[in-house]
């Protein structure tokens, strides 16, 4: 990996330091970039809620080789991770890998290591485009998210992602406060209950609402008919002084574990990290930066080594605390829970 590091380094080049801890304090404040709006304090609470999370170490049991494998949604994956959907690489990534290459390299990656990974959305439309493209020729292995546009260009983009055989699409709904978007003429905004229920049902397969950051918005989600919620700042790129994502992840699933697939992302960078956040009650958990350096410096072989490394780290966490199955993971394993 420390190859693959140094070359996404060069190649994002003034777009992303590829820090050795990914934090947030070198690219505060960098729109476009990998960084974030205002001072990155919603992006270093995410990293921040994670590590001020500690395990119980146990060693007394007859765990050896813990079962990673998870059905989410529908889709037995290899691992409860799903690679987090991120779009505009020319000009969030500095462009030296092609938007592409780079969707290619997740898709592909991902499915080659029987986990999924996600598109993004934005403008200019090919960022849409391409992703649709990419996981109509991966025979529909991508989830496909769209911006919480206004209603002709939302309908236009859930008719798009029909033809792309997805089974699975999602809304970032934590994009739409991003005013980057409304000065180019192409408003994004918050949706009601109601409008979540007209959206739903356009959709033919299952859906996700990323951007779930309380429990009120959870309990709208499910009476929406959503399938599934990621609770995520948006990595906190979008709004200064939110708390973490693993901060307000434990009330959540105490609302609605049962009843709607629950995701989570922010702040993880390794497989202890997956395993907290399953332990605090998601279902799966998403991962954003590290994948794309790993597939600017690496393309696809540079994500199937990031997926190994997770899993590595994930099944150790594993061993070192008991926990036999991702399924099932108890709070207990986390000490003062």
């Amino acid at each position: 990996m420390q190859e693959i590091y140094e070359t996404a380094k060069q190649l994002m080049k003034g777009y992303c330091s590829v820090c050795r801890e990914c934090n947030g304090n070198a690219c505060a404040g960098e729109v476009p970039g990998m960084g974030g709006i205002g001072t990155a304090s919603s992006f270093k609470a995410n990293v921040a809620a994670l590590k001020a999370i500690n395990f119980n170490m146990r060693l007394v049991h007859d765990v050896v080789e813990p079962d990673l494998s998870a059905f989410v949604l529908g889709k037995h994956l290899s691992l409860p991770i799903l690679a987090a959907p991120i779009g505009g690489v020319s000009f969030n990534m500095g462009g030296a890998v092609s938007e592409e290459d780079y969707i290619k390299s997740i898709i592909f990656g991902c499915r080659e290591k029987g986990i999924m990974g996600c598109t993004g959305d934005g403008v200019p439309d090919f960022i849409h485009e391409t992703g649709l493209s990419v996981i109509k020729q991966a025979d529909g292995h991508g989830i496909p998210f769209i911006k919480p546009w206004e209603d002709k260009e939302l309908f236009e983009k859930l008719d798009k992602v029909k033809q792309s055989h997805a089974g699975i699409m999602g809304i970032d709904i934590d994009a739409a406060g991003l005013i980057t978007l409304k000065k180019m003429g192409r408003p994004v905004a918050p949706k009601t209950i109601e409008k979540l229920r007209q959206i739903i049902k356009r959709v033919s397969g299952k859906f996700i609402l990323k951007g779930i950051m309380t429990v009120e918005d959870a309990r709208a989600s499910v009476d929406a008919g959503a399938d599934a919620i990621v609770v995520s700042n948006h990595g906190g790129r979008v709004l200064d002084f939110t708390p973490g994502a693993a901060t307000v992840l434990p009330d959540i699933a105490d609302a609605v574990k049962g009843k709607i697939t629950l995701l989570a992302d922010g702040g993880v960078r390794t497989g202890g990290d997956v395993l907290k956040l399953l332990a605090l009650g998601a279902d799966a958990v998403m991962i954003g930066r590290p994948f794309s350096v790993a597939a600017v410096g690496g393309l696809q072989e540079g994500v199937e080594r990031y997926i190994d490394k997770i899993r590595t780290e994930l099944e150790q966490a594993m061993v070192l605390t008991g926990v036999s199955t991702v399924i099932d993971v108890p709070r207990t394993i986390l000490h003062g829970f």
